[in-house]
């Protein structure tokens, strides 16, 4: 993993997660995960869409109405108060101007920011299903390969694990793309996530490698990109049980020959236990790491699966 510590990845983040009273009623929303537990490990840019289209606090709410694929944002007591392009046009601006966050973490519900089972309604009030905020479907269209996430879902350990990854990962991509593509540096890059897109994606795993397999006189500069984007979709993918299991035992391969079968019989009874979901995950790579850093091997040791993260944020002992 990149060293966070000297340059924390950012991640953008609507503004009243952070605190800011920007809300519709002047009010606030503070996630304490992100203020005080991700705050220590990411530098935060807060966006508020409505008040940056000029937006007044406490303002009138507004709300989607139309079509769920396309709504409107509308106001709730003046319909005539119309502010869809406004937004949209605000998401494409941030676009651009948001061109070095390595995350997105958006307010639920928002019928600007909501990623997704957005309240959409009938020009008469009654609902007509779910939409995506305005704001965020028009700034997702223009990093497609972000990792994006609403607030409300990170407090699910798998979900919240999953991002905090993705974020890294993609954060290391960039530090990749600083140093210059190469077909060294593209076979370097997958060879340290194997096992984590194992865990994530055992099929898109293979596919990646053949992809990168069969470079031969392709341009890294043009295959880098679509490698990565399929990365990126892969690692969306949670890991389960299952498939963090099947790469514990890959990895204990390693050990083999290194520990006696007194140790080999342990690591296979804890490994057992986590797929049962006795123990976390974090137990079975503790017991990894301690048996690697008495046997070190050169290969397990560049992996990113061992630590996707920063330790601190125990993010492993909660899944």
């Amino acid at each position: 993993m990149s060293d966070s510590s000297a340059f924390p990845p950012k991640i953008a983040i609507s503004a009243c997660l952070m605190g800011a009273e920007v809300r519709y009623n002047g009010g606030h929303k503070e996630s304490r995960l992100c203020t005080r537990t991700l705050a220590e490990y990411f530098e935060f840019v807060a966006v508020c869409p409505e008040v940056a289209i000029g937006l007044g606090i406490p303002r009138e709410p507004i709300r989607l109405v139309g079509h769920p694929d396309h709504p409107e944002a509308v106001g709730t007591v003046d319909s005539a108060v119309n502010v869809t392009r406004p937004l949209a046009d605000y998401g494409q601006k941030m676009v651009g101007e948001l061109d070095d966050i390595c995350g997105y973490i958006f307010m639920q519900q928002s019928p600007s920011c909501g990623l997704e089972r957005v309240k959409v309604y009938h020009s008469n009030g009654a609902p007509h299903g779910n939409g995506r905020g305005i704001y965020a479907q028009a700034f997702c269209a223009g990093h497609p390969d972000l990792p994006v996430e609403e607030a409300g879902r990170l407090n699910d350990p798998v979900l919240r694990e999953n991002f905090i990854s993705r974020v890294f990962a993609y954060s290391d991509w960039q530090r990749v793309l600083r140093q210059g593509l190469s077909r060294r540096a593209l076979t370097e890059f997958h060879s340290r996530y194997k096992y984590l897109l194992m865990a994530h994606n055992p099929v898109q795993y293979k596919v990646l490698g053949n992809l990168l397999g069969s470079m031969g006189q392709d341009d890294p500069v043009e295959l880098g990109p679509r490698y990565f984007s399929q990365l990126m979709q892969a690692l969306s993918t949670c890991a389960t049980r299952r498939t963090h299991t099947n790469v514990l035992q890959h990895i204990s391969g390693y050990l083999k020959r290194a520990i006696s079968a007194e140790d080999k019989q342990e690591m296979q009874h804890v490994i057992g236990q986590y797929r049962h979901g006795i123990v976390p995950l974090v137990v079975p790579l503790t017991l990894l790491k301690h048996h690697f850093r008495q046997h070190p091997d050169p290969y397990i040791a560049q992996q990113v699966y061992l630590q996707p993260h920063p330790e601190n944020l125990s993010l492993r002992n909660a899944i």
